[in-house]
């Protein structure tokens, strides 16, 4: 596969209705109308050959609400009022498709638009009947599957149905339950050479029988959970401190969020699973354990999408001196996200192009906890992550 240029790239979105992927959606029809800027895009301005024009992206996917983008996108309260009528109207007009979903794996987001499967290959067939439905009807030259849906719980990664890819197929044979939603979506895609990029902290295409997969079928995937807000800024400033050989005695990190992503997290099986994406960047940045490193994450409704992070760090300087930085960043959790999600999708068709197959560690600088090939530690410091994807575009940065 792969798209030539001008041709349309189509990204299927799981979790289409949610707040990152509407606020994609309208940012991108009010960039091909012209009211919109590229302003947030880390990739604008950038001249590659073969990388996906932002016009070019169309969109589909699944969602257990089923109502159109525009009301969804009302909901969310992330766009200006008004914003659907002026320009991205066309998400009025877009509706999703039914999703293959669990209460079991994700307690706190649930609805009535699923699929009413079989079983776990019966979920497969139909998830990779849209795909192929939906590059016919887009008339796109490429498919790649975004998953943005909610964050599911923590898995027992020691479950042998995870280690081969022959032991997750039994697994899929007999419907084991140990196999979330998330990894369906994964196994559909890649199995079907589709480029697969998984924006959540959910356990998907990282486990190694998926990541075999990929190998296997030389089909792209990057992954997981989304840098955006507080994880953004640890990986520019931690690399800054131990250049100053400032020793970080502590780093403690709020978040509170109201949104839909902040109520999924608010079950513990899920929380746990964002937390493990967000506890291993100091660590390994720094050289050394942040024995005092605690992250906490509320759901606080009223604050919707608007995120507040803020962040106490310690540290120790000359002559064993304490000092104290105090960061609070008030920021717009869909904003900061959605352009990212853009950019992963450009890049995975890019990669399919390419014919470059397997995990894509280039993409890194977009994920918390990055996926690697051959299982050595991730790079998380920031400079190395652009410098990494600048090198694979073939750009200066």
């Amino acid at each position: 596969m792969g798209v030539e240029a001008g041709e349309r790239l189509g990204v299927a979105v799981v979790g289409l209705g949610g707040a990152v992927a509407t606020t994609a959606i309208a940012g991108l029809e009010l960039v091909k109308t012209g009211a919109n800027r590229l302003d947030g895009l880390p990739l604008a301005g950038l001249s590659v050959p073969g990388l996906p024009d932002y016009r070019d992206l169309v969109f589909g996917g699944w969602d257990v609400n089923g109502d159109d983008l525009g009301k969804a996108a009302e909901t969310h309260g992330v766009l200006p009022a008004g914003m659907t009528a002026n320009g991205a109207s066309a998400l009025c007009d877009m509706r999703p498709w039914k999703a293959v979903a669990s209460d079991r794996f994700c307690r706190n987001i649930d609805g009535a638009h699923k699929i009413a499967a079989a079983g776990h290959r019966d979920a497969v067939d139909r998830i990779a009947g849209d795909l192929a439905r939906f590059r016919k009807e887009s008339g796109a030259g490429d498919v790649v599957v975004l998953n943005l849906a909610s964050t599911e719980r923590w898995p027992d990664l020691s479950d042998e149905t995870f280690a081969t890819l022959d032991a997750f197929e039994r697994g899929l044979d007999r419907d084991d339950a140990a196999i979330g939603p998330a990894m369906l979506y994964a196994y559909a895609a890649v199995s079907n050479g589709y480029a697969y990029g998984n924006f959540t902290p959910s356990v998907a295409a990282d486990i190694p029988a998926l990541k075999e997969l990929a190998e296997k079928r030389h089909v792209p995937g990057a992954g997981k959970d989304g840098m955006t807000g507080q994880t953004m800024l640890k990986p520019g400033l931690a690399p800054a401190l131990r250049s100053r050989a400032l020793h970080v005695d502590g780093w403690f990190s709020t978040n509170i969020l109201g949104n839909r992503d902040g109520l999924a997290l608010d079950d513990p099986g899920s929380l746990k699973s964002k937390l493990n994406t967000k506890g291993s960047v100091l660590d390994q940045i720094l050289g050394y354990p942040v024995e005092d490193h605690i992250v906490d994450i509320r759901y606080y409704r009223p604050r919707g999408d608007d995120k507040e992070a803020w962040d106490n760090i310690d540290v120790t300087g000359f002559l064993g001196q304490r000092m104290q930085i105090k960061v609070n960043f008030l920021c717009k959790d869909s904003i900061l996200a959605a352009p990212l999600a853009i950019e992963i999708a450009r890049v995975l068709g890019l990669a399919n192009a390419r014919g470059d197959g397997g995990v894509q560690e280039q993409l890194s600088l977009f994920f918390k906890a990055p996926m690697v090939r051959n299982g050595h530690e991730p790079e998380h410091a920031f400079h190395r992550q652009e410098r990494m994807l600048f090198d694979w575009l073939g750009v200066r940065g």
